[in-house]
């Protein structure tokens, strides 16, 4: 058996927000951070490479963010943190990347999107994290833009789903396909649309292991986990549907960026989030026929104790008659008919014989009409 989440590990943890608030007032363009208020540093890590060679630096802060764009090599730079918006601006300005992008990109609370600009193209995902400890699904805002022979992603935290794809940059020799940015930044998509599969098969997991646990034995707790099942899934169906209208717009641009001999990889990574939406639309309706089994199986469970309780005080009623008669003060001197079998040398086993053949056939009589 699967091990189903803890509920009293679901009550969702009240974070400190930077809300979207601060912006009234402020001009179009202005890169202000909205999300959770973190206080570890930014770190910032360039991966250059070429066909055959690879170079790994990682920066502490935006003071020594110094690297040169070799033209014949790819960089990937991998921002993590958003909350220290002076690299924000600092890469705005070294990349020509426009204010509004940047603004995006500081705001946590957007959908996923695709925009394609002159020099550079900005896609906006939202990658979604497993939590082992407690089966919580972690959402966070992935934001991409990459130009001719560079891509610069954007985390709100350090950790991500794309280890693979640094696996395959560093043991993949030569490294034909990776030697264009749109082919690295597919990939990073990719990975992310591929981990939604991984989320699903967890999620799936905790319904078929409640789905029995309701049947067998329902209990008020499992409701929480329903709900936390349903909210998981909602936040599932948020990212995934609005990224295939930006997958699909990947797909059909134009830009000069995008090889066309990609275009096969992106109609696949299309396929892919039209695959994760109908896997999602399967298991809501599942979740949402938990509570109708949930209110099913406890509605059957006081069926049958209301049953076993009426049947046990149909039995007593006579039973509680014949010792409501024979419990009455009686005077057998004062008349014959003042309850004579109280002189009855075998009265008392007599009423115990009575009693028990008026139970057992009361017994019998429900067995015959099968309500027991």
């Amino acid at each position: 058996m699967r091990g189903l989440p803890d509920p009293r590990k679901l009550i969702p943890h009240q974070l400190k927000r930077t809300r979207a608030s601060i912006k009234v007032g402020r001009g179009p363009g202005s890169i202000d951070y909205i999300g959770i208020d973190r206080e570890v540093p930014v770190s910032i890590t360039v991966i250059s490479y070429d066909a055959e060679h690879l170079e790994e630096t990682r920066y502490s802060s935006s003071d020594d963010l110094e690297f040169d764009l070799h033209p014949g090599k790819i960089h990937w730079i991998n921002v993590d943190g958003l909350h220290d918006t002076r690299i924000l601006e600092k890469l705005s300005k070294r990349f020509d990347i426009h204010s509004l992008v940047m603004e995006d990109i500081a705001n946590t609370n957007n959908r996923p999107k695709f925009e394609e600009f002159e020099s550079y193209i900005f896609f906006v995902v939202k990658m979604l994290k497993w939590q082992e400890d407690d089966g919580r699904v972690n959402s966070e805002q992935f934001s991409l833009v990459f130009g001719k022979n560079w891509v610069i992603s954007f985390q709100e935290v350090e950790g991500d789903v794309l280890d693979y794809v640094r696996d395959r940059l560093r043991k993949t020799v030569p490294r034909e396909r990776f030697l264009h940015s749109d082919y690295l930044a597919y990939s990073f998509v990719d990975a992310i649309v591929d981990h939604y599969y991984l989320i699903l098969e967890k999620l799936s997991d905790n319904v078929e292991d409640l789905e029995d646990g309701l049947i067998e034995n329902p209990e008020p707790e499992q409701l929480q986990i329903i709900y936390e099942l349903k909210r998981h899934l909602i936040q599932i169906r948020k990212a995934i549907w609005p990224l295939r209208e930006a997958v699909g717009a990947f797909e059909r641009s134009d830009s000069a960026l995008i090889e066309k001999s990609f275009k096969p990889f992106i109609r696949d990574l299309y396929e892919h989030a039209i695959q994760v939406i109908d896997s999602v639309e399967t298991q809501r309706e599942t979740v949402s026929g938990l509570l109708d089994i949930y209110l099913t199986s406890v509605s059957n469970r006081m069926n049958e104790v209301m049953k076993v309780l009426t049947i046990i005080a149909t039995i007593f009623i006579p039973l509680s008659f014949l010792a409501g008669v024979y419990g009455m003060n009686f005077n057998t001197n004062a008349s014959p008919f003042n309850m004579p079998e109280l002189a009855f040398k075998y009265g008392y086993p007599i009423f115990w014989a009575v009693a028990l053949i008026v139970g057992g056939g009361l017994l019998w009589y429900f067995r015959r009409k099968k309500w027991l």
